[in-house]
């Protein structure tokens, strides 16, 4: 096979081929192979970026089926001329996942463990499987892959391969290279080559490790002097196999496998087929100091007195990620039990092994240790797992959390893995600090301690002046990593971030030798062009996602009138304080929509597939579309111009949007506070204001206003569900898929069935309040008032026998509503109207502090989330803070011992399944500790995802089969397989859901906790 010199291929993988060649290679691919091809413009822009800061958009995007697409489409490319870009979880910091490239997804099919060896220890896995997948197939073998890097929920292995990812507890693993045995790859010409050890390697492999064995040879001295002698070095390609200057070496023996040439290589060498991995035996038992200190020096001088006492990880958080942390809901709890008064910096020493009992004498010596060093009483011991694993998920989430900064302005990766050797980490941390003060901003510092590696990220706008104070910075964190013998790139990888270090780190002859490994596997190009070989400048504006005024197309934002108020998020932080202006003050020509989007920073945390909620759509289709990130992307490039200047209201961008299912998980679970559910309302709006609302869309929206009269003629209505062909007919018409039931309406509504007597006027309940007696509004929603008026009964009978003077809000012809409908119908006008007529009627309640208690998950919500941005004013604030789930009010008063039921045993086992909004709220622990109030019951949380309903969206019948797949992740499965189970849902579709999926009834707690009344 003739093969093109690599100057035919374009520059540095950053400049698109021409068009005919993309249309070329679009059509090839959707021909010659069975993966997804996905050419259009919001398909590339999704995987145009990654974690970092930079934004390149690719040829096209191929998610392969099998093998042989990967192998035919590296053929396609190479006949095109087209560069090839490998990519995992897309979640590199460094821009390694970026390019003008044919970008190749392997996460959706090649996610398999094809080999385990247990007595050996070793297990061969395709490139697109996770780490926590991956661990949860090991667990049951007591075995682990220890390469634990903090994104272990979405890091793939083929991409911490291309990295050498090295994770928390690398001062006791080792990097990835030291936990790799062999790699199967294809080259740039198409041949599959095995690398390892090399005693097996065939003839292709053999020739490679010759070269590589020679260049080694040839630079020795180079080597000896460059090379940085730190276990953190994951720069340039792996040349010392053949000449160890690792502290740890590759491998025990210090034999050569060549399948570590190809680890940090970052995709640019091979594209990898499958890899054989070191295992070990996993940890039975840990314990956990954390120790708290007064000064950030005196935890830098401390840890190389700490690694000697041999812990498994020593990780560092400074006092501004401490104070981020506190500010989260889901994080507060947690870290608080970790500290001391208010530390400037913690650090978190873990000892590990096989016996708890051997391992407590060394949390003892740590103890003693901080005596020593002057600082007695400054270690909280933890040795019970569950805290342990609370804390480790919060320091997992470090980066994430840094990145919540508000504003313009966010901390930059590009020196944040600089390694010195521990001895003088505290001077090099003093110094650096030095230096970003100089600039006009501040790190905030976290990670590596035991191992001299801090992430470390100063706060720039690279939409301004960022990128000549990231040069300035750059060139003088440089001078004391040379100072102090360390490395420039000791974890997250060169990129495009610090691709142009790698000369200034090794000097231009091993520099060139990099060139001669390059060209001798990949002599075209092929493979990821412009990463460690041939970098473009760091600082290229015009390779920024937020590209600045003087790049050739700068980042511009298109003016748009939200009908939320967003103004949250339109401020502007300061670099040092890291203090935030007022709301409304960040110049936002959006009013804070666009930067509430832009608060996405490609971390990937909404890829995890563990027992949270987020993201419900993305675990169904493993599509980068339907994922919370994929959306944000999108959004971002819409609102900024980049997809066409109505994009925004587009089809493409609806298809985008569709299945969000509004759960809210992401406002809790995503570290940067990317509100999706809240985004897709505001989509809705502006999408239906130019496309117009369906006959479907009315009949939702306004359900609240037409219910009381369509109960009358319930009988009529129900015929869709029993007569043959109607609901055939109705989906024709409407939309609402006839594979579903709809709710059934009735006669006997809550208005007008319920028993008068147990409830008192607003003027009542107000006096009763202040006269100190028990009181509480009854908030029933339009859901539970008219098809299941049992619960609001039962919820009415519970707090009366409870002796609670009740009232519920009503109003001449109809009751009130919270707005949701209109809400998930894109009417956002009407929504305010009903929420702000019922927010008038419950001020004077609220006012009076009565609390506000609510049955369906998603209207007492609302009165908590959305009305809050609907521009109500205060008394929409007022009215939020006394409105209580029904649980949440209970677990409250019956902890005040002013709620303490007669109850029954129910006499069979509980299931619960928290509704999604109660789950991003924090709302189902009250539950349970209601449910708890039962005499023997032991409720049992179903760790399940959305079960797919979402209000109308399971009802449609372009959404059935994802709500169908949706709930039979995990719901459906777990009700099956209790089938004596009392089974408690406080939502009303996900009742729904529930009975037409596995046909058994659940029950709000309200009902089951008046039918055991004693």
């Amino acid at each position: 096979m003739r093969i093109e010199p690599a100057s035919t291929l374009q520059p540095a993988g950053t400049t698109l081929p021409p068009n005919e060649t993309c249309e070329a290679l679009a059509r090839r691919l959707s021909q010659e192979t069975e993966g997804e091809v996905l050419f259009d413009a919001g398909s590339r822009g999704r995987y145009a970026t990654d974690a970092s800061i930079y934004q390149i958009m690719p040829a096209g995007v191929l998610v392969p089926r099998t093998e042989r697409d990967i192998a035919v489409a590296i053929d396609i490319a190479r006949d095109l001329k087209v560069p090839v870009l490998a990519r995992g979880g897309g979640t590199s910091q460094c821009g390694q996942t970026t390019g003008a490239a044919l970008v190749i997804d392997n996460t959706k099919h090649f996610r398999k463990v094809l080999a385990l060896d247990t007595e050996a220890r070793t297990a061969t896995v395709e490139p697109g499987i996770v780490l926590d997948h991956l661990n949860a197939q090991l667990k049951p073998h007591g075995l682990w892959y220890p390469v634990d890097v903090s994104t272990s929920a979405q890091a793939t292995l083929g991409g911490m391969a291309g990295n050498n990812s090295c994770g928390s507890r690398s001062i006791a693993y080792g990097n990835m290279v030291h936990n790799v045995l062999g790699a199967s790859a294809w080259l740039s010409d198409g041949e599959l080559v095995d690398f390892g050890p090399l005693a097996t390697l065939g003839p292709r492999a053999t020739a490679i490790a010759q070269h590589v064995r020679q260049l080694a040879v040839q630079h020795r001295s180079d080597i000896a002097e460059r090379w940085p002698k730190v276990l953190r070095r994951v720069a340039g390609y792996n040349l010392d196999i053949f000449d160890n200057q690792s502290e740890k070496p590759y491998t025990a023996d210090g034999s050569v496998n060549l399948s570590h040439l190809l680890i940090g290589a970052e995709g640019t060498l091979a594209y990898t087929r499958s890899l054989t991995l070191k295992l070990s035996e996993l940890p039975r038992a840990k314990v956990l100091g954390i120790i708290n200190f007064p000064t950030f020096h005196a935890a830098m001088d401390s840890a190389q007195h700490i690694v000697k006492l041999g812990p498994t990880a020593v990780e560092l958080v400074d006092r501004t990620m401490i104070e981020l942390a506190l500010a989260n809901p889901a994080f507060r709890p947690t870290v608080e039990t970790a500290l001391i008064g208010k530390p400037a910096a913690i650090l978190l020493v873990e000892f590990s092994g096989a016996d708890k009992a051997a391992l407590l004498p060394q949390l003892r010596q740590l103890v003693e240790l901080m005596g020593d060093l002057g600082l007695p009483g400054s270690v909280v011991e933890m040795p019970d797992e569950a805290p342990q694993k609370n804390l480790w998920e919060v320091r997992k989430a470090g980066l994430n959390i840094m990145m919540s900064l508000k504003g313009d302005g966010k901390p930059v990766s590009f020196i944040e893995d600089c390694a010195v050797p521990l001895e003088h980490l505290a001077e090099y941390t003093d110094g650096l600090t030095e230096v970003f003060a100089r600039h006009g901003s501040r790190g905030t510092w976290y990670a590596h301690a035991s191992v001299g590696t801090l992430h470390v990220r100063p706060i720039l706008d690279m939409r301004t002046d960022g990128a000549a104070k990231m040069r300035a910075i750059a060139e003088e964190a440089s001078a004391l990593v040379r100072k102090y013998k360390g490395a420039f790139s000791g974890e997250h990888g060169d990129g495009l971030c610090r691709g142009e270090w790698i000369e200034w780190q090794f000097g231009p002859a091993i520099n060139e030798a990099f060139r001669a490994i390059k060209n001798n596997l990949d002599p075209i190009g092929l493979f990821n062009p412009g990463k460690i070989i041939d970098p473009p400048r760091m600082d290229d504006g015009a390779l920024f996602r937020f590209a600045p005024p003087t790049a050739p197309k700068p980042y511009k934002r298109i003016p748009l009138t939200p009908v939320l108020d967003w103004s949250a998020w339109n401020v502007q932080a300061d670099p040092v304080t890291e203090v935030t202006t007022a709301p409304g003050t960040g110049g936002d020509v959006t009013g804070g929509f666009a930067k509430a989007v832009e608060m996405c920073n490609n971390n990937g945390h909404c890829r995890k597939f563990d027992a949270g909620t987020m993201c419900p759509s993305y675990r169904v289709t493993r599509d980068e579309q339907h994922l919370t990130r994929g959306r944000a992307n999108t959004l971002r490039l819409a609102v900024s111009g980049q997809l066409g200047p109505d994009a925004f209201t587009s089809e493409a961008m609806h298809d985008t949007m569709d299945l969000c299912v509004g759960c809210k998980r992401c406002k809790r679970d995503c570290p940067t506070g990317v509100d999706m559910a809240k985004m897709k309302v505001e989509f809705l709006d502006h999408y239906k204001r130019r496309h117009g609302h369906t006959l479907k869309d009315r009949l939702v929206a306004h359900l609240p206003g037409y219910a009381r009269t369509a109960s009358h003629f319930a009988w009529l209505l129900n015929l869709r569900n029993t007569v043959p062909g109607a609901a055939w007919l109705g989906e024709k018409l409407l939309g609402f898929s006839a594979k579903r039931s709809l709710p059934a309406w009735r006669s006997d509504t809550f208005w007008r069935s319920h028993d008068r007597a147990l409830f008192s006027s607003k003027d009542d309940t107000i006096a009763a309040a202040q006269a100190g007696r028990k009181t509480a509004v009854l908030f029933i929603d339009t859901f539970n008032g008219t098809f299941e008026a049992e619960n609001a009964l039962a919820a009415a009978r519970v707090l009366h026998a409870a002796g609670y003077v009740l009232h519920t809000v009503e109003k001449a012809g109809g009751h009130h509503c919270c707005g949701r409908t209109y809400l998930a119908t894109g009417m956002v006008d009407e929504a305010k109207k009903k929420a702000g007529a019922l927010i008038d009627a419950l001020l004077p309640l609220a006012q009076a502090g009565i609390a506000i208690v609510g049955l369906e998950p998603s209207c007492l919500l609302t009165l908590r989330d959305e009305a809050l941005v609907m521009g109500l004013g205060e008394k929409a604030v007022t009215v939020s803070q006394q409105a209580l789930f029904f649980e949440e009010f209970l677990a409250r008063e019956a902890k005040a011992g002013r709620f303490a039921p007669s109850l029954k045993p129910a006499g069979k086992p509980i299931l619960l399944h928290g509704h999604c909004h109660q789950k991003a709220f924090g709302a189902v622990p009250p539950i349970l500790e209601v449910l708890r109030l039962i005499p023997g019951a032991a409720p049992e949380l179903i760790e399940s995802s959305c079960c797919g309903m979402a209000g109308s969206f399971g009802y449609e019948a372009s959404h059935y089969e994802v709500s169908m797949q949706m709930a039979e992740a995990a719901l459906l499965p777990a009700v099956r397989k209790n089938p004596d189970a009392i089974v408690v849902a406080d939502g009303t579709s996900c009742r729904h859901q529930i009975a037409d999926g596995a046909q058994r009834e659940a029950v709000h707690v309200a009902r089951l906790l008046d039918g055991l009344k004693a």
